[in-house]
Formats: C-alpha cells, sequence, structure tokens
C-alpha cells in the first residue's frame, strides 16, 4: 500500500505523536531508526504500522517482522521523521501496560530520576544504567515519559527493557524505605564524597536537575549526602548524565570489589 498525501490521517498521527499528550491519548509512540526497532521488537513491542521510503531505506532488514507497511515518498519520510536525516523507516508502536513500582523485583541498585527536564540526559543515563547493573530505574515527579524521540534515541533503546517506573518522591520514599535501600543523594555540597560513600548494600542513587540539584525533601530523606571530588578551576559541577555516570560506576566498582 502506498500514501501520497500529506493530509493522510496516518501522516498527521505520527506528526502529532511527537508530543506526550497525544501518546498518552492513543498509548502509541514512533520509532524512525532501525536499531532502536529491533531492540523494542526483541523486548515485546508491537508494531501498528509503519512507514517505508525505498529511495532512504534499500538497506532495512527488519520489513518482514512488521504486519503493516505503507509506502511513501521521500518527502513525506522527512516530515514525518522526527531525524534530520531520515533512515527511510518509522514505526508506530503500541505501548505497553505502565509499569506498577509494587511489583518490581528487588535489585541491587536503583537510579532515582527527579523531575529531570531534558530527554536527551534522561536517555543517556537509562543507557549507562543498563551497563552498570543498575536494573531499577525510577522517574521521579518527572513531566518526560519513556516514549520521547530524544529519550529512545539517547537510551539506545535501554527505554525498553521494562524496568522504569514513574513514581511521586512519597512514593519512591515509601519504597526505598520498606525494601532497606540506603539513599545516597548526589549534591554538590555532599558531607562526604563518592570515594566515602557506602555502597555495601541495596543502593539507590538520586539524582537532580542540574540548575537546583534536589531539593531539601530529598537532601533530607537521604542517608548519605555525597559529592563528586573536584579539583579543577573552572568547573564546579558536572552534566547530569555525566555525573550519574560516575556514581554508577563508582557503585559497581565499589560492589564488584567485595
Amino acid at each position: 500500500m502506498r500514501i501520497t498525501s500529506f493530509q493522510n490521517p496516518k501522516v498527521k498521527q505520527v506528526k502529532k505523536l511527537r508530543e506526550r499528550r497525544e501518546r498518552q491519548q492513543t498509548q502509541r509512540f514512533v520509532i524512525d531508526d532501525e536499531r532502536d526497532l529491533i531492540r523494542a521488537l526483541d523486548a515485546g513491542y508491537s508494531v501498528d504500522y509503519a512507514f517505508y521510503c525505498p529511495a532512504l531505506g534499500a538497506q532495512i532488514s527488519t520489513l518482514e517482522r512488521l504486519p503493516l507497511i505503507y509506502e511513501v515518498s521521500q518527502e513525506i519520510m522527512e516530515k514525518v521523521s522526527y531525524r534530520q536525516n531520515p533512515s527511510g523507516l518509522v514505526a508506530v508502536m503500541i505501548q505497553k501496560p505502565i509499569c506498577q513500582l509494587k511489583d518490581a523485583p528487588l535489585s541491587r541498585f536503583i537510579l532515582g530520576l527527579v523531575n529531570l527536564k531534558k530527554p536527551g540526559n534522561i536517555g543517556a543515563l537509562l543507557r549507562t544504567a543498563d551497563a552498570t547493573a543498575f536494573q531499577t530505574i525510577l522517574l521521579i515527579d518527572t513531566s518526560l515519559d519513556i516514549y520521547n524521540p530524544n529519550v529512545i534515541r539517547s537510551s539506545t533503546g535501554a527505554c525498553f527493557l521494562d524496568n522504569i517506573y514513574e513514581v511521586t518522591s512519597e512514593q519512591a520514599v515509601a519504597y526505598l524505605r520498606a525494601n532497606d535501600y540506603s539513599i545516597v543523594a548526589a549534591v554538590v555540597d555532599g558531607d562526604k564524597t563518592l570515594f566515602q560513600a557506602d555502597f555495601s548494600g541495596r543502593t539507590a542513587v538520586i539524582l537532580g536537575t542540574e540548575d537546583q540539584g534536589l531539593d531539601t525533601y530529598w537532601v533530607n530523606h537521604a542517608d548519605q549526602r555525597v559529592r563528586i571530588p573536584m579539583i579543577g578551576k573552572i568547573a564546579d559541577s558536572l552534566n547530569v548524565s555525566v555525573s550519574g555516570a560516575i556514581f554508577m560506576v563508582e557503585a559497581l566498582r565499589a560492589y564488584s570489589d567485595t
């Protein structure tokens, strides 16, 4: 089947799915990269329909896994793709049911992200979390969702692992306390350095926004308030995705040495 009009309802839907409200209302989201699509399919996600442009996607190998494909022109593909250089394939995916924190398996490490506002940072942290055995992710008091196109892109598919839970700060603290996690708050004025932190038991690393950091609620509920030691002349803070990576790698190193 072929779609030739920019006014086609499916073309319009793909464009609307850039917005969270549309994703929530339709329980759909968009993938416009084959690597991410393969990882979503392998994680059990289903495709509603897909657009394919032969002129751009001659090397695409997943077409046989897609149930409904519409051939489109390069102009339409460029219009609906989130990327500046379209791959030739755009798939509309069906969301999975929302993960419930009460059903989460107990993991050694938890990463909590409080009110992060940049999807690229969330995606990068999800990718690092997967690499460092942080098997549970809490998106805390956030307005972003895991199906944001920039989260998908920067996470390289780690957002599809079924280990991400959207919760409030109160719900997060209650869960962590009930399951004996040590809450490690990443703060610039922490009373101990990262190399002094205790990662010997179940640990939840909590990160806040770059501009304001963690609020007093999390600082007051922290068991450890930890800073990254810095000796530079200018830098007094780091990008949150960099800070998170440093914390997670150090936690993994400390755990591996025990």
